[in-house]
């Protein structure tokens, strides 16, 4: 399995990124994005479990550190699948200007969204 999109910053960049967005937290078994939706934000994943559907089916399981729904606000596109809390979740919100603030000010967030876009998609960002 690919390392947690957290894991490829350093302490002070966590705290940076961290800084941009909103902590928020679900329940068990609610969705924050749902497939085929336009995109409004990207959440990292602080604690807690989701399951990944595309077409009603588990493509993957991602927790602590890893990041959701960034792709469909890179491409400017509705999103390709649903998340769904399998335990309560600890999130931070990242809203399209602070996912955008982040992309142009720091180039190793810039990097590890088009790393996470290509072992996701097997495309670059």
């Amino acid at each position: 399995m690919a390392e947690s999109f957290f894991a490829r910053f350093s302490p002070e960049e966590i705290a940076r990124i961290s800084a941009a967005g909103t902590r928020v937290t679900m329940p068990e078994g609610w969705s924050p994005i749902w497939e085929d939706t336009p995109a409004e934000a990207a959440y990292i994943i602080l604690e807690g479990r989701v399951s990944v559907l595309q077409h009603g089916t588990e493509i993957a399981r991602l927790g602590p550190g890893d990041i959701v729904g960034e792709a469909a606000l890179a491409h400017h596109s509705l999103r390709t699948a649903s998340i769904v809390a399998l335990t309560s979740l600890d999130l931070i919100h990242l809203g399209y200007d602070a996912l955008e603030r982040l992309d142009q000010e720091m180039p190793s967030f810039h990097d590890a969204l088009d790393q996470v876009a290509s072992e996701r998609f097997g495309t670059p960002g």
